[in-house]
């Protein structure tokens, strides 16, 4: 079992992380929590501020992090309903941050404008009250931060090093260096804080898919309450305009809901009796009266915002690599600053100037940039997905989706429509058409299989389920059922024969699914029904395969059928005549195969529904049309919400374009980091431009984390195609 898996199936409560903590902080409490006995390993989701505990460890995991970063608390997230309020200390926190910077600029420009001496060892005292006052008001967070952390045995942090620069250039007469650093350096954190809050907020937009109220039909009158106070059973109205706060059943009205919020897609979806709604979408006209199937704890919209929001806690390697490196980066930075400041000295070099550059390689030394960008441009990646209805469960899976080189998919309801029609009947002799028809339906009459489906539908006729005395499923093959006394068999040629019934074997070399039907162990005839290939189908297949993506197709139908679709859809490879268990022994095999090749990933596509074996044996499983569907939410790493194949495509678009913004903020910050490094060791670069540095970099990596969640805009057609394309077939394509 993965860890993930473990993490997952630990009975562990979310927790909401109050307080205002940096990247690097974050890695080291959840470093901390991890090597704990009774919590064991756990994921801070740094983008989302939460964290899964066991209720009992919460006291000591309060007390590590509290020993890590002074004011975090531990929230239970009890309603998910009101988590914009946890932002509204952290407001105040960083307006009293900016206040201070502000009033420490100022004094800092007169200590500028009116000092007599700049860079001497000679000034007044005003200017020492003016350039120490300012140093406080931006200093004394990090300098209390730095002294909490080597008391505790915490010594290499960017809190020490800031203060070890400065605390130096204070030395050195330096002052107002020292002033302007910290300034910077707090003015750096002050606009990372912020960049950071936005993108949270990002998915609090997201979070407005989330319905505010409910209008529950009282026996007097229409009464506006919470989602959460409603119970199953009890009759809603959702008015033109309003979003449909719970799942439920429409037993009056018709109407045309937007589902873009879930799905992505632009075209609205008509609803009339009968019809299943989901929480979330939106009334565009008529006025409906819906009874509810589901309380607003498991409806669909809250387990998509929760999969979406829990997301972050699995993390990519990419984030698990950046997260030991920064463990090991700061001490090894100090260690060459002190190489700096004193080797030199032993071939006659100046204590004071090697000091400085000692003092400027330490200011730029600061892991932050990568350490926040990463975790964001994962979160964007994961956020941008789920505004085109494509859910990721988690970064490791995004990664994952960057590796792709096999593709498999089933056939019915991925490929195909699944909506079938009897376009056949042809009974054997001593049979008419009618009873042929009639028996097949009667016998499928508990099936809930989409087969099923068509030929009760070509029937068209009241079926009486007192005729059925027994019934029997047998997995893969068909059905026997027992009727008035006669026993009846329906399914493929292989449970006829496994009875000793001879099947008319031309039957099964038409194009379409052949239904074989067997009375006392005679042989009755056959049906023939016919299912088409979505629409997009083609064209993602041939996306794959033109972008060197292996594509197969498993299939329990028989052998024309499926070569009859792998030829129209241009699939490279099928197999058919295959049990459920026979799927997954094939794809452990193309697992196997894609191993020896490298790190190849196989993905699995199918409908979720009765796919839950193959979906959770795959690299990625992904579930296709999953929107209202647990089956699949719950047993796919991936879910396609709209009945869409080109999804795939641009789901394996926003993984590849996260990576490629990845690896730019990563060597995007080693480059600048370490040039600065060397400028400062030659005495090119001083502490004013090392802070501009420290600061410009990370503001750009989180900047440019920011540009995953708007990659693709919320629309259906080729989009997914034209940018895989384009980041397949650019530089990204790694």
């Amino acid at each position: 079992m993965s860890d993930e898996s473990r993490f997952q199936a630990e009975e562990r409560v979310k927790y909401r992380i109050k307080g205002e903590f940096c990247a690097n902080c974050s890695a080291k409490m959840e470093r901390a929590l991890s090597e704990t006995t009774g919590i064991g390993p756990t994921s801070i989701n740094y983008a989302a501020k939460t964290v899964f505990l066991p209720p009992a460890m919460v006291p000591e995991a309060q007390r590590i992090m509290e020993n890590i970063e002074h004011g975090v608390k531990l929230v239970a997230v009890e309603n998910q309903r009101d988590k914009s309020s946890d932002q509204k200390p952290e407001e105040s926190l960083l307006g009293g941050k900016l206040m201070g910077i502000i009033i420490a600029g100022i004094l800092l420009a007169i200590g500028l404008i009116f000092g007599s001496k700049l860079h001497g060892t000679s000034l007044e005292p005003i200017e020492y009250v003016v350039y120490l006052s300012a140093y406080v008001l931006v200093g004394y967070e990090v300098l209390s931060a730095a002294l909490r952390n080597i008391l505790r045995g915490s010594v290499f942090d960017e809190n020490f090093l800031m203060a070890l620069a400065t605390i130096g250039a204070i030395t050195i007469h330096q002052l107002s260096e020292a002033v302007g650093v910290m300034l910077f350096y707090s003015v750096g954190e002050y606009i990372q804080a912020r960049a950071v809050d936005r993108s949270r907020r990002s998915i609090q937009d997201l979070m407005d898919i989330r319905p505010d109220y409910a209008n529950l039909i009282s026996q007097l009158d229409v009464v506006k309450v919470d989602p959460e106070d409603v119970q199953i059973g009890q009759n809603i109205m959702v008015r033109p305009g309003e979003k449909v706060p719970l799942d439920g059943e429409v037993l009056n009205g018709s109407s045309f809901l937007d589902t873009s919020a879930l799905t992505g897609e632009s075209v609205p979806r008509r609803v009339e009796t009968g019809d299943t709604v989901l929480a979330g979408t939106i009334n565009q006209s008529g006025v409906l009266t819906v009874r509810v199937t589901r309380k607003f704890a498991e409806s669909s919209v809250q387990k998509i915002l929760d999969l979406v929001e829990n997301a972050g806690a699995r993390k990519a390697n990419a984030e698990k690599f950046i997260t030991t490196f920064a463990r090991y980066y700061t001490p090894l930075v100090l260690i060459v600053a002190l190489g700096i400041a004193f080797l030199p000295l032993f071939f006659g070099g100046a204590l004071r100037e090697w000091l400085y550059r000692a003092l400027t390689i330490l200011v730029i030394s600061c892991p932050c940039a990568l350490v926040v960008s990463i975790p964001l441009g994962y979160f964007g990646g994961i956020g941008g997905a789920s505004k085109q209805g494509i859910l990721v469960k988690g970064a490791n899976f995004l990664e994952a989706l960057t590796k792709v080189r096999t593709v498999v998919f089933d056939k019915t309801g991925t490929l195909t429509q699944g909506v079938f029609e009897v376009v056949q009947i042809n009974p054997a002799h001593g049979f008419t058409e009618n009873e042929l028809l009639e028996i097949a339906a009667i016998a499928e009459a508990h099936s809930s299989h989409p087969i099923a489906k068509s030929i009760r539908d070509k029937f068209g006729k009241e079926i009486d389920l007192a005729l059925i005395e027994g019934y029997q499923e047998i997995s893969g093959k068909g059905i026997q059922v027992s009727l008035c006394g006669q026993e009846v068999l329906v399914g493929k040629a292989v449970l006829l024969e496994q009875a000793g019934v001879d099947v008319l074997a031309e039957a099964d070399n038409r194009t379409g699914t052949t239904v074989h039907l067997a009375v006392n162990g005679r042989y009755a005839g056959y049906l023939l029904i016919s299912d088409k290939p979505k629409a997009g189908a083609q064209a993602t297949v041939n996306a794959l395969n033109k972008t060197g993506v292996r594509t197969v197709m498993l299939t329990g139908d028989h052998e024309s059928v499926a070569k009859a679709v792998s030829e129209e859809l241009g699939v490279a490879e099928y197999h058919a005549d295959l049990l459920p268990e026979d799927k997954v022994t094939w794809l452990e095999k193309l697992i196997g195969e894609a191993r020896g090749q490298g790190e190849g990933k196989v993905v699995f596509v199918g409908d979720g529904i009765n796919d839950a074996p193959v979906l959770t044996q795959a690299d990625i499983g992904v579930a296709m049309g999953g929107l209202g569907s647990d089956a699949a939410i719950e047993a796919a790493d991936v879910v396609l919400m709209e009945d869409q194949p080109e999804k795939l495509l641009t789901a394996v678009s926003i993984a590849r374009y996260t990576k490629v913004i990845i690896w730019q903020n990563i060597i995007l910050a080693m480059a600048i980091k370490l040039g600065f490094i060397i400028l400062g060791a030659f005495g090119v670069a001083n502490m004013w431009e090392a802070v501009f540095a420290d600061v410009g970099v990370a503001l750009l990596a989180i900047l440019n984390a920011t540009r995953v969640r708007t990659y693709l805009a919320p629309q259906s057609g080729n989009t997914g195609e034209k940018k895989l394309f384009t980041v397949l077939n650019g530089s990204s394509a790694k």
